[in-house]
């Protein structure tokens, strides 16, 4: 499924909790698709794909927002419960961490879909969890 495609879908999709999504294509080198979930208070997922997977990326915070005297603490507390967020991981981009999810390219769009929606959750979840390592 290429992305214009799937923009298409998700933005006519309402999923059981009762979610739609607003999708935007992002002009650029890579194709990469933004989506927002319509009432939901989370995060913009930033959506690319390579030959072999789709990744679902979203930016949570910048090195500034870190309160430097706690950011070992915090970079060992991401290390402690990156295995317990389910279809997640932490990455940096730059000067940005990030919560990513990949998935194959033959996965189906209730896959996709589930992504978008757990990567979300989980990334409010992390935003909670460090809140005490970042400036307000």
């Amino acid at each position: 499924m290429n992305l214009a495609d799937f923009a298409i879908r998700l933005s006519r999709f309402r999923t059981t909790e009762g979610y739609t999504f607003d999708c935007q294509s992002i002009d650029g080198e890579v194709e990469v698709l933004q989506v927002e979930m319509a009432g939901f208070d989370g995060f913009p997922v930033f959506i690319t794909k390579t030959d072999i997977q789709i990744i679902c990326i979203i930016y949570l915070w910048s090195e500034s927002e870190i309160i430097q005297d706690s950011r070992v603490e915090m970079l060992e507390m991401m290390l402690d419960t990156s295995i317990s967020i389910p279809l997640s991981s932490y990455a940096r981009v730059g000067d940005r961490y990030v919560l990513f999810g990949a998935l194959s390219v033959s996965s189906g769009f209730n896959k996709l879909v589930e992504e978008v929606v757990t990567l979300n959750e989980n990334a409010l979840d992390v935003v909670s969890a460090m809140e005490d390592f970042l400036h307000e």
